[in-house]
């Protein structure tokens, strides 16, 4: 009995001492999220704006759209990083196409 509580206590020991490894996002993860996070927000006000049209309400339109505009071209900009990083080509045609869509819609207040 003494053996099993003092092999219990050494184990419980260990587990506590011993360092515990954490796994860092990498800068490739942190480009990825951030070009995620911030194109979901950017769509998310767009979509709130136009929920607002619907209604009838043309409250703050121009000011949140430019915010969403802002939003979708660091999204794009992360992008391109996090395909520098990872050492690939990224789709520039798709991405210019996107960057053009966030501009105009910057542009159109």
């Amino acid at each position: 009995m003494k053996i099993f509580i003092f092999t219990s206590f050494i184990v419980c020991l260990i587990t506590i001492i011993s360092p515990i490894q954490i796994f860092a996002d990498t800068t490739l993860d942190v480009y990825m999220n951030d070009f995620y996070s911030k194109s979901n927000e950017a769509s998310q006000i767009l979509k709130e704006i136009e929920d607002n049209l619907k209604e009838g309400s043309r409250k703050k339109v121009c000011s949140r759209q430019r915010e969403a505009a802002r939003l979708g071209l660091l999204a794009n900009k992360s992008l391109i990083k996090a395909f520098e990083i990872e050492g690939t080509q990224p789709p520039m045609k798709a991405i210019k196409a996107s960057q053009k869509r966030w501009e105009s819609i910057q542009n159109e207040c």
